[in-house]
Formats: structure tokens, sequence, C-alpha cells
């Protein structure tokens, strides 16, 4: 039994979504005893497998898949199942059908979470996701420049079309600290501003971090260190979700007929 399943989107590619996906589960699981899944739906572009450091194929047992156990998570990537430099081609009949298999044949057991990390825009998976999960929220993932807010607002718009909660924004590469001096390169609290417009709560705003792309290159996630500041934000972006979940209904996820 899966009680919530949170998918996490962004309106462009770029950044961070995945990055933030692989960090809020561990998290989840890590600091907050939560038995938590993770699954890629990023079929195009999938790097969960990179992230996680996971560079085997998945294994069956009883025509159901076995998935990765990776920092105390469940993990499946469309990118677990291909040659890492080959490209996917497929119509969105095939990629919807590709997303089913991965929720519907690997043996998830029971979770308290299953993080989603959603392809970047508003294309054919979100709308399968939508139409055949019970989806219990999302998080909108977005820098603070207006290339980014721009294409966020149409991720909102999906999400409030096929009415999926949305439970907050998270504003990363905030600022990049040198020398206790903060130079915004991105513009300067974009999302915030977003998120009071449309009361849409903030979850957390993350800074640049070089630790964050070192561990994720090594395949070695910044949250496993206990004591590093990428930790420190992570435990406030997931207090905040779990604060904006509690009004929403958790109920077990069924597939739609």
């Amino acid at each position: 039994m899966i009680k919530n399943i949170i998918v996490i989107g962004s309106g462009k590619g770029g950044v961070g979504k995945s990055t933030i996906s692989v960090n809020l589960s561990i998290t989840l699981s890590k600091y907050y005893n939560y038995k938590v899944g993770l699954l890629d739906a990023d079929i195009y572009g999938p790097s969960v497998p990179n992230l996680l450091g996971i560079n085997s194929k998945p294994s069956t047992n009883n025509k159901k898949i076995v998935p990765y156990d990776n920092f105390n998570i469940k993990s499946m990537s469309i990118g677990n199942m291909i040659p890492e430099n080959s490209a996917v081609i497929w119509r969105g009949a095939m990629v919807s059908s590709a997303i089913k298999q991965l929720y519907n044949d690997v043996d998830w057991g029971d979770l308290d979470y299953l993080i989603v990390d959603l392809p970047p825009g508003t294309g054919d998976i979100q709308l399968s996701l939508s139409q055949y999960l019970r989806i219990s929220g999302s998080v909108i993932v977005s820098t603070p420049q207006e290339i980014s807010l721009i294409d966020v607002r149409k991720a909102i718009s999906m999400f409030q079309k096929v009415k999926i909660p949305i439970f907050g924004l998270v504003q990363n590469m905030s600022y990049l600290e040198v020398n206790g001096k903060k130079d915004y390169i991105f513009g300067k609290d974009g999302v915030l501003n977003e998120s009071k417009k449309l009361k849409i709560p903030l979850l957390g705003d993350l800074p640049i971090l070089s630790n964050i792309a070192k561990c994720s290159d090594d395949g070695k996630p910044a949250v496993i260190d206990s004591e590093s500041l990428a930790t420190k934000e992570f435990k406030k972006i997931t207090e905040n979700l779990i604060a904006s979940q509690k009004n929403n209904l958790s109920e077990d996820v069924e597939i739609r007929n």
C-alpha cells in the first residue's frame, strides 16, 4: 500500500528538480523515518540513477521488478533499463505505457511516500499520471528569474486544471554566498514573490551550494551528511511540506480504470 504520492515538477528544465526529488526523498526517510520510494518519470532525461550512484540493471522476483534500495529509499527509473547514452525516442502512447509499468510492475511494497520526479513542462506524462494515479499533491521547483517563472505559472495552471493540490514552491539557486556576501545571480526573491501573489506556500529557499553539485555527480546525495548545510535546508523543506499537507486527506493510492 502506498499512502501518499507527491509529484515534483518544474516548468523548465535545469532548475534542479531531480536533485531536489532525490534529496527530499532521502530526508523523509533518514531524518523523519518514513518509508519512501522514488519513481523517475522523466522518461526522456532520467537522472535519478546517476544521482543515487546506481549503474546496474534491475532484477525480478515473482514477475515483479525489484526496486533498488540505495540510502534506504526504493527507486526505479527507465534509466536503469536502457544503455546510459541511448536516447529514448518514443511517442506519447509508449511513454504513458512505460510510466504505468514503472508503477504497476515494480514491487514498491508498503510506502508512506512515493515521490515522483516528473519531466519538465506540461506534457503527456503529467497528464497521464493525473488520469490514472490518485496523486496526493505536487511541489514545483523554480529558479528566481522571470524566464523560469513564466513556465512555473503554466505548471501551476496545469496542476489546477487536473485538480492536483499544490503543496508549495521551492526556490532553487536563490543566491551564491561568498565571504558572507550574497550574490543574487538569477534575481532576488522571484519565487517568493510569486508564492505570495498566488497564495501558494514557499517550502524552501535553496542557495547555490557547491557540495550539492559535487555530491550529485558522485552519486552520493548531499543530505547523507547530517551536518551539511544542504541537510539543514532540506529539513526545512521537508517540515514545511508535511505541514502544508496536513489539510489534505491522505488516502490509499489506486489505479483508476
